[in-house]
């Protein structure tokens, strides 16, 4: 797996993760305790750091990174969904995010939040906690029923198993 050391930022990986031998980290990075970064996820923080909070996914496909002044910040718990891009934004705790969604700049994503699949979420705009966020521009559309709650939770937890089998079992064969 390619982690890399730019200058004197060094990425911070807890033993307890696991990181998918194809995807990249650069720099300023710190992840969690058992963190699931799968293949062909970059995550760079050559600018600004980008933290990642214990039991969070990131999954196949996502480019994580910020510009000077903008920290990029992922809560506990939080599923990034394949191709996801987040930019110098803040995502709070038990969040999920579809597949192939865009969080720009100095945006505020609240706690268990589901941002739908494809989701523009512009730069500098705020969504509270439980907000249910579709469409580009995104907007807010309801509040998060329990229901959606409870899968958010298993998606989160079903990685933090993923990740465990994954370190200790994964065995390349050609």
């Amino acid at each position: 797996m390619p982690i890399y050391q730019l200058g004197d930022l060094v990425p911070v990986i807890p033993a307890s993760c696991y990181i998918a031998p194809e995807a990249t980290i650069i720099g300023q990075v710190t992840l969690g305790e058992r963190v699931t970064v799968m293949s062909g996820a970059v995550i760079r923080g050559d600018n600004e750091p980008v933290v990642i909070g214990d039991d969070s996914n990131v999954q196949e496909g996502c480019v994580l990174h910020n510009d000077p002044g903008l920290p990029l910040t992922v809560g506990k718990g939080v599923t990034v969904g394949h191709q996801v891009m987040l930019h110098g934004c803040t995502i709070g705790d038990g969040t999920l995010i579809g597949i192939q969604a865009v969080v720009l700049n100095n945006s505020v994503v609240g706690k268990d939040c589901l941002i739908g699949a494809g989701a523009v979420i512009i730069e500098n705009k705020s969504f509270p906690d439980r907000s249910v966020i579709f469409g580009s521009p995104a907007k807010a559309m309801r509040e998060v029923s329990e229901d959606n709650l409870l899968r958010m939770r298993y998606s989160a937890e079903e990685y933090v198993k993923r990740g465990r089998q994954y370190r200790t079992g994964l065995k390349r064969i050609g």
